[in-house]
Order: structure tokens, then C-alpha cells, then sequence
């Protein structure tokens, strides 16, 4: 096949799908057609105990009628199953409820081919030999209870009665571990470190998406302790606790808090809302990213806040049309924040007191941003100097108030393909 030579099937099941739920009396369509192609060797306990190639496919079924809407998945593609999930489809949307912000895109249009499209198994394997060589050498006492290397193979064909018409290749590659440190009798919480790319040249296997720090920091955290009293101090959050307060920052922005009226930015863009070291935009070209809303839209990129000031709220186009706000189309992932001027070892050296939080434990928060959570695979800091593993220490503070109150961002950021994100020195947080 091709570079650009996409399935024509796809194309073909996609349209015939739509005419039999237009002929069914549906308004407005959407239906996508696709598979996944994944080849993968997997890990368990530190050694290799499969390789294996999947394939699945899937077909997506959105029907609007006179302003009730109804969606459903299916992973046949056989014409009965089809023909009785669409009869049922119009039964679910005569009895939904009517709402006129219900649509489906239009006039969409757009091709995509990215990323590596043919598999190297040898290549998945000399990565994955590479890594449990590192574990070896490097973190004896850390076990990759789980792990994998793959390449993934994705193609889809999208189509509205709008007339949207969305094709996709993307390949790319991913590379995880997860598991625990242990020593004696004792051991460390489960840690995890992983993400996607376009390949795995330039650097050794454990420096992709910080899996060799995270089994080093792993490895040190099986004797933990508490701090033992109760203070206001600092945080530096590791990236992975960065895309917490990312996805905080995010559903502020979104349908949900925006429809529901709950949102605290509603009503705050051109304001600023973070910290003037705070910057964040859309990766929207990240491996295993591909640039389409799920609502069948392009997503061009998009800039959400500069300085800390915030540009833009992201409604969906069902959001948009409920509220009145722009329809700002955003991928299912893709966010990278700005980097700082400063080096890591500055960022934690200026710490009085505090810990770095790898990751934080804390369930939904208020719907004002308050919130009180564990952290966890996290380490003491004093007067700038690391120390050991903390056990048992929670935090609480409000999500907002930690945007305005980033005091340093990192200069180095790690780049999982979905995020890019720096690590974050965050004032007035409450230990206990």
C-alpha cells in the first residue's frame, strides 16, 4: 500500500453506513469507520513474555432527529449487526431529549498521513533489550512488573451529512514500564513512566519519556518516611503531577464546567489567571496525536494562555452552540506549557521547604479549586537539598491559586508525545 494510498474501504463502509441511518429518517449523521494495527512486545517481571500483533476495528454511529441525539460503538462491521445497531440507534433518539445546540460539522475537510507507517519488530526488541539492560545495570531492585514497546497503525475515515469528510493515517511508536522497587521486605508504591514517538534514535532507551529517572526515583523511595508536623510550604511538581493540574485547567475550559456554569474563567479570558511564568498551547502534531475533535472537526493550533493571561475558553461545537461562546475545536490530546529560564537543580535549589511531588493523589476537587490530597512518589526538600522518600504527607491548597502561585518553571521539559511539560515550583501549599 502507499504512503497516501488510504484503505478505500474505509471510505466505502463509511458511506454506505451513512446513507442506510439518513434512509432510517435520521437529520444529521456522523459516522467514522477505522482500525488498529498494533504490534508489541510485552514485559512482564523483567523479562520478555510476548510478542504479539493485534488488529481491531471500530465503527462510530451519531444520529440527530429533530434535535435528540443518540451515538453508539461498534466493533463489527458485519451488515446485520450495522443494520439492527442503527434500528435501535433511532429508537434511543426518539425517546432522547430535544436540545437544538445538537449538530454535526460541515464542510470539514482535510487528509492526514504521519509518523512511521510499517512495523520493525526488531526494532521493539532492541529497544525493550536496551531498557531491561539499563534496569539491570542501573536499578537492580526496581521490577518492570509491566511493560511494552509497540508500534501502533491508525486509520480512519470520518463523514457528516454536513459534508466533513476526514481521512487519517498516523503511525507512531511507544515505549512503558510500570512496576515497584523492592528490598528485603520492603518496598515502594507502583510508579510509571511512558508515552509516544515518531522513533527512538538520538538517545538511549531509558532517557524516552523519563523512564530511567523514574526507576532510579523509584528504587529510592522503598524506605519513605513523614514529615511529621504540619507547615506551609513549597512544591516542585514533576511533569507527571503537572498534567494533573493541566486537566483541572482544561475541564475549567471545557463543555462541562462552561454548559453547567461552575466554570471559574467564563468569563476571565484576556485576564490573567496564572502566573506570568505559565504558557500553554496545543501540540496537536504529537505522535499518537491526530489533529481531529472528536465532534469531526479540524483542530488548527490553538494558544490558551500566554504569560498567564488567558486567550481563549475551548467549547466544542455542541458546547459552543449551547452557550454562544467560539467554537475553539481541540484533539483528544496535545499540550505542551512553556519552558523556563531556569535549571532544574535552580528550580528545587530555591526550595525552603517542601517536597518534589511526583504524584498527587486527590480525587475531584471543589468546584472552587479547593482540594486535599496524597502525594505520592515524592521526596523531602530542605533549604534546596533532597532528601528522602516522604510516606504518609498530604497537601491542600486551592488548583487555582497554585497557576498564580508558580514561582519557577524549568528550563528542561519532558515530552511524553501527548504532553511537553516542565516541572513546576508552586508557593503555599498546606502540609500535613
Amino acid at each position: 500500500m502507499a504512503r497516501r494510498d488510504f484503505d478505500p474501504t474505509l471510505r466505502d463502509q463509511a458511506q454506505k453506513v451513512l446513507a442506510l441511518m439518513h434512509s432510517q429518517g435520521f437529520d444529521q449523521v456522523q459516522v467514522g469507520v477505522g482500525w488498529h494495527r498494533q504490534s508489541e512486545l510485552n514485559v512482564a517481571h523483567n523479562e520478555p513474555s510476548l510478542m504479539r500483533s493485534t488488529a481491531q476495528s471500530r465503527l462510530s454511529l451519531l444520529g440527530l432527529l429533530d434535535g435528540r441525539r443518540a451515538s453508539t460503538e461498534l466493533s463489527s462491521l458485519d451488515d446485520e449487526a450495522v443494520r439492527h445497531a442503527i434500528a435501535q440507534l433511532f429508537e434511543a433518539a426518539q425517546a432522547a431529549p430535544q436540545d437544538a445546540a445538537n449538530a454535526v460539522s460541515s464542510g470539514q475537510q482535510a487528509s492526514i498521513v504521519r509518523g512511521p507507517l510499517e512495523a520493525e519488530p526488531a526494532l521493539l526488541a532492541d529497544t525493550m533489550a536496551a531498557l531491561l539492560d539499563f534496569r539491570a545495570r542501573e536499578t537492580p531492585r526496581f521490577t518492570i512488573e509491566e511493560g511494552a514497546a509497540a508500534h501502533h497503525l491508525s486509520e480512519s475515515h470520518l463523514l457528516t451529512t454536513g459534508g466533513s469528510e476526514l481521512a487519517w493515517r498516523a503511525g507512531w511508536l511507544s515505549l512503558s514500564a510500570f512496576g515497584t522497587a523492592r528490598e528485603g521486605e520492603r518496598a515502594s508504591s507502583f510508579n510509571f513512566a511512558g508515552g509516544d514517538a515518531h522513533g527512538f534514535a538520538g538517545q538511549p532507551a531509558q532517557d524516552w519519556f523519563g523512564i530511567g529517572r523514574m526507576m532510579r526515583d523509584t528504587s529510592q523511595q522503598i524506605l519513605a518516611q513523614p514529615f511529621g508536623t504540619k507547615f506551609v510550604g513549597e512544591v516542585v511538581l514533576t511533569p507527571q503531577a503537572v498534567g494533573d493540574l493541566l486537566g483541572w485547567l482544561l475541564g475549567q475550559l471545557g463543555d462541562a464546567q462552561l454548559i453547567a456554569g461552575s466554570s471559574l474563567y467564563r468569563e476571565r479570558v484576556g485576564a490573567a489567571i496564572a502566573s506570568p511564568l505559565v504558557g500553554l498551547r496545543s501540540r496537536f502534531e504529537a505522535p499518537g496525536v491526530v489533529p481531529v475533535s472528536a465532534d469531526a472537526c479540524c483542530t488548527p493550533p490553538v494558544e490558551v494562555l500566554r504569560e498567564g493571561r488567558l486567550l481563549t475558553l475551548l467549547p466544542s461545537l455542541y458546547g459552543s452552540r449551547k452557550t454562544g461562546l467560539a467554537h475553539v475545536p481541540t484533539a483528544a490530546a496535545g499540550w505542551e506549557m512553556a519552558a523556563g529560564a531556569a535549571p532544574l537543580t535552580q528550580v528545587v535549589g530555591e526550595v525552603g521547604r517542601g517536597a518534589i511531588v511526583g504524584r498527587l493523589s486527590m480525587g475531584m476537587p471543589a468546584a472552587n479549586g479547593d482540594f486535599s490530597g496524597v502525594i505520592k512518589n515524592s521526596f523531602r526538600i530542605d533549604d534546596g537539598v533532597v532528601g528522602p522518600a516522604l510516606s504518609e504527607v498530604m497537601i491542600s491548597g486551592n488548583m487555582a491559586g497554585m497557576l498564580k502561585d508558580v514561582l519557577a518553571v524549568s528550563r528542561e521539559r519532558l515530552d511524553t508525545g501527548s504532553t511537553m511539560l516542565p516541572w513546576l515550583r508552586i508557593g503555599g501549599l498546606h502540609f500535613s
